[in-house]
């Protein structure tokens, strides 16, 4: 064809119009001599045109044309344009499957195979896929004739003959009649290993279901026994030959290629077990060691090659077994960790475009539809299937997933196969990525049937069906336990009583009974707010499952709801929020503390909603506010009662916060900084409860001397509160100093300090619905035994005769808190010589801490409790480490600035940077200190009182696991690893501390 320089030629512009994306290179491929009869046929640039990509199949047709022979050109060339049945499937092939295409070069004639179609050949069976697989004598000529069979099953696919669901059937039927070709190839080889055994393949994952993908690991497992008169031993060893043999036949590489991998890793033991055991060896196994996911994996199993009566042994055997997996004492946590959906092995440039394990995946749909199958099928046989669409149908017939959310997954799950079978086809290769190339996303458009904007309409319809799947995949455990306590439209199928129970059982839920009745109290009736309830709780229902107590979470809600439900904004904000309903449900379920902070004043759980809601506020900010209340209150217990209001408040912000951020949310994963965690917390703590005392001794004062106490007056916080150290059941260890006011004498200024005392104690510690502030002044000069408040003065002169090493310790958290910033700033120079002594402490000094410290550790722990487990006084606990870095503090505090702290993390660090502990010893005395202030809060958050050791109840202790980032079932990781970490950090205190002297 010539065409006059600068114009394009006709067949050029109906080469663009058919969907040809190079015009120029199709239009040479159509004037070469092999086409010259059908060049300018127009029924088959139609044809082309109507294929995915018609200049891949073009080039495919070119390249088999030319590599048949002369006589046999002519015919496929003349059948093509005469028969529409051959020329759409060949064509459709040639199209979708550049590797079917390298095949059919390979072997030119082929294309036979696709001219005719007996009715039996439009859904073939294994027995068709058998005899087309009879010829077979060694592994070239079975993947010859492999790809034979396949070339007619995907020609049937690309033209529609055939939906999904029969594609994946062929597909697995297609594998059955290949594995039991190979294993004939493997017997002939070794006839006197087949004489001795009896072999089963049992085919496993999308196989056994009859789902198989076009290129996918076949999952097997086999069964052995011995023939009459054989040796068991010698029967296996010669059944594992023949099973390895029949792998290798269908897995390696030749010059025809591979047929796709055989993986036998679901056997029990893994690839560390043996590769062919006895039946009853399988059942000893499933029935001692197996795993939850185990049984999850045999809902597929199904006999598929060798032995037919072993095989369906095997099956029997493990039924029952499979059905009774959720009665298994593990079966709870072991579905709260399967539920997590696993993508951190996914590289992240490429999660988006994962079509099985990222968001929205397949496996979201079958994991969900497999986990509710083992969940009901144990009373129902009725979801006894292999088959995820199967499965989904019978599950929705049954009133166990709504008719529509089932009817919605059917049609993603579908198209997501659907272009992991297209994706698939192209190379023949094992892959689950969509492309990112645009040709190859314009073929899997086109393929599809999408031809006016394929790679637009690609993604707009990907996108849809993975929300769809993302949406429903957790919500369909879920809503269908709604309609158990709903009334609905006649016809429609309800989850029963029973079988809502047993869901709510197998999701973690001690009490089902509780829970429907909770569901129904909430979602019951007509009103808006019952349908917003209805609305919100599948999704809230999966959160609670999640934690380590979902009826206290569903309780607990249940009891916000019944006090805010009639607040226009509560459910609005669950509703509208993104983040508001995922945050109120990790509170709720996570332990006792900031659920009943919550129920005292239900409106705070507007905090949630709010985007900065969970950030601490500044002391500052706290005080202002407190200070403000007093003045507006007409008397002190009025006022404190307000001020104790914002404490409860702050109080469950930060117990919010921390829960959130140990936790994790779907959209922000769990802060991995503990030290931070821990920071934030006893910061915020510590400023709250200034705060606090700030409004109270505001309080007292004003009650009886109005604006002006006759005595200056300061708070001087000690121990965890003098150094921001706080957990959330601490109390508040002070110091009380006054400086009598000009004129005023000594002892009218001591009435006013100690009656001022007396009432600030009294007010944060009246009986109230909010939590008490407990005042500890028992680190006074003289103890328990001496004055409560003494003037700055007392205080210089009992230092200055009577100190004791162990109070020039306890000073090193001094630190004012409260009341006359003067005062306070006087009071911490005139103890800094103390605590921080010039040249350090003398070798009497250290062997006085020591001691201390030894006394302390014998006499002080409570009686039975576990000294590797105590959080404050065990072993590499918080006592070991803190008394280690404040001797280090009173031995070179007077020569290194950055050791002045009250603060353990920060003069740890401070002393590592000055070089006086070894790096690796710091972050071993960090880490056991950080994990230990963990231990202390979650007991507290999780009990709601606090506590130094982990809790002996199996719920509490396991939610204690959860907020320290411990998977459920794994208690038993975190307390060996608690264990490992204060036993590392001890011996660094037996050398640091209880070493070397000076």
């Amino acid at each position: 064809m010539t065409t006059a320089p600068g114009r394009r030629s006709s067949t050029f512009t109906r080469l663009l119009r058919h969907g040809f994306t190079d015009p120029s290179a199709a239009e040479q491929l159509l004037d070469l001599d092999a086409l010259a009869s059908v060049r300018s046929d127009p029924v088959l640039l139609e044809a082309l045109g109507a294929t995915a990509d018609p200049d891949l199949a073009l080039r495919g047709l070119v390249r088999i044309v030319e590599a048949g022979e002369e006589g046999e050109r002519q015919v496929l060339l003349d059948t093509l344009v005469t028969a529409k049945p051959l020329r759409d499937r060949l064509l459709g092939v040639l199209g979708a499957s550049e590797a079917l295409g390298d095949h059919l070069a390979r072997h030119p004639r082929d294309w036979q195979a696709l001219v005719t179609y007996e009715s039996v050949d439009l859904h073939p069976g294994v027995a068709e896929f058998e005899q087309g697989l009879a010829d077979a004598v060694d592994p070239d000529s079975l993947r010859v004739a492999y790809r034979r069979c396949l070339l007619t099953l995907a020609a049937r696919d690309v033209c529609g003959t055939t939906d999904l669901a029969q594609t994946a059937a062929e597909l697995a039927d297609l594998a059955t009649a290949t594995l039991r070709a190979a294993l004939a190839i493997a017997r002939t080889a070794a006839p006197e290993d087949a004489a001795q055994c009896r072999l089963a393949v049992v085919a496993m994952g999308k196989c056994g279901g009859r789902e198989l993908n076009y290129i996918s690991d076949v999952d097997v497992i086999f069964v052995g026994e011995a023939r009459d008169g054989v040796d068991e031993t010698k029967a296996m060893q010669a059944a594992t030959r023949l099973a390895a043999h029949m792998m290798r036949i269908c897995s390696d590489t030749t010059v025809e290629g591979t047929i796709w991998e055989v993986d036998a890793n679901l056997r029990p033991e893994g690839r560390n077990g043996p590769l062919v055991r006895t039946l009853s060896s399988h059942l000893a196994y499933y029935q001692r060691w197996a795993k939850t996911w185990e049984f999850q994996a045999l809902l597929k199993a199904r006999a598929v090659a060798g032995d037919p009566e072993l095989g369906a042994e095997y099956v029997e055997a493990v039924s029952p077994l499979v059905w009774g997996a959720a009665d298994r004492e593990n079966f709870v946590p072991d579905v709260q960790k399967m539920r997590r959906r696993v993508v951190d092995n996914i590289p992240a440039d490429r999660i988006e475009r994962e079509l099985k394990l990222g968001p929205g995946g397949l496996r979201d749909v079958e994991f969900a539809v497999q986990l509710l199958q083992l969940v009901h099928g144990r009373s129902d046989a009725s979801l006894h299937s292999g088959s995820t669409l199967e499965a989904l149908r019978a599950l929705a017939e049954g009133g166990y997933v709504g008719r529509a959310d089932a009817a919605q997954l059917d049609e993603a799950y579908r198209f997501l196969r659907s272009m992991e079978h297209r994706i698939q086809l192209y190379r023949l290769r094992r892959t689950h990525l969509v492309p990112e190339d645009e040709a190859d996303l314009r073929r899997l458009g086109r393929s599809l049937g999408m031809r006016t904007d394929p790679v637009a309409e690609l993604n707009k319809a990907w996108k849809r069906h993975a929300s769809v799947v993302r949406r429903l995949h957790e919500k369909i455990f879920y809503r269908p336990l709604l309609d158990a306590v709903a009334q609905l439209a006649p016809g429609e199928s309800r989850l029963s009583a029973k079988a809502a129970a047993i869901r709510l059982e197998a999701l973690g839920y001690a009490d089902p009974a509780a829970a429907l009745r909770h569901l129904e109290a909430l979602s019951s009736g007509v009103t808006r707010k019952a349908a917003i309830q209805r609305t919100l709780l599948p999704v809230l229902l999966g959160w609670f499952a999640d934690s380590a107590d979902p009826d206290a979470g569903l309780l607990g809600f249940r009891k916000v709801s019944d006090a805010l439900g009639k607040t226009p904004w509560y459910l609005r904000l669950l509703r509208d929020e993104g983040a508001a309903a995922e945050n109120l449900a990790r509170v709720l379920s996570a332990g006792r503390l900031a659920p009943d902070l919550l129920m005292r004043a239900p409106e705070a759980v507007a905090i949630l909603g709010d985007p900065e809601g969970l950030t601490p506020r500044t002391r500052e900010h706290l005080e202002q506010e407190v200070l403000a209340a007093v003045g507006r209150a007409g008397d002190a217990e009025s006022a404190v009662a307000v001020v104790r209001g914002v404490r409860r408040r702050e109080l469950f912000r930060t117990t919010a916060a921390d829960l959130i951020g140990s936790y994790g949310t779907e959209d922000s994963p769990a802060e991995q900084d503990h030290g931070a965690l821990v920071d934030r917390v006893g910061s915020a703590v510590t400023d709250l409860n200034a705060a606090t005392i700030a409004g109270a001794l505001r309080a007292a004062v004003r009650e009886r001397w109005g604006d002006t106490l006759p005595t200056r007056f300061a708070v001087i916080g000690m121990g965890r509160f003098g150094g921001h150290e706080l957990s959330y059941g601490s109390d508040a260890d002070v110091l009380f100093v006054h400086r009598p006011r000009e004129g005023v004498s000594d002892e009218e200024a001591g009435r006013a300090a100690n009656a001022v005392v007396s009432e600030m104690r009294r007010l944060l510690q009246l009986p109230t619905a909010d939590p008490p502030l407990l005042i500890d002044a028992d680190l006074r000069p003289e103890g328990r035994t001496g004055p409560m408040v003494r003037t700055l003065k007392s205080y210089e002169a009992y230092y200055r005769r009577w100190s004791l090493v162990w109070e020039s310790q306890a000073l090193l958290r001094a630190e004012h808190m409260a009341g006359d910033e003067e005062l306070g700033r006087a009071f911490v120079e005139l103890v800094d010589p103390l605590r921080y002594p010039m040249e350090g402490l003398g070798e009497d000094a250290v062997r006085e801490i020591r001691r201390l410290k030894a006394r302390m550790e014998s006499e002080r722990m409570p009686r039975g409790a576990d000294p590797t487990l105590h959080a404050k006084l065990g072993r590499g606990g918080l006592s070991d480490v803190e008394w280690t870095v404040q001797l280090l503090q009173m031995q070179h505090g007077w020569a290194e600035p950055g050791l002045r702290t009250t603060r353990t993390r920060e003069a740890l660090a401070a002393a590592c940077a000055a070089e006086l502990i070894p790096a690796e010893d710091a972050q071993t005395l960090d880490e056991a200190w950080v994990l230990a202030a963990r231990v202390r809060n979650a007991v507290m958050l999780v009990r709601g009182r606090p506590g130094d050791t982990f809790p002996s109840d199996p719920r509490e202790l396991a939610a204690v696991g959860r907020y320290l980032g411990y998977e459920p079932g794994h208690v038993g990781d975190m307390l060996d690893d608690y264990r490992r970490t204060t036993r590392r950090a001890r011996a660094v205190v037996e050398e640091r501390f209880y070493g070397a002297a000076g």
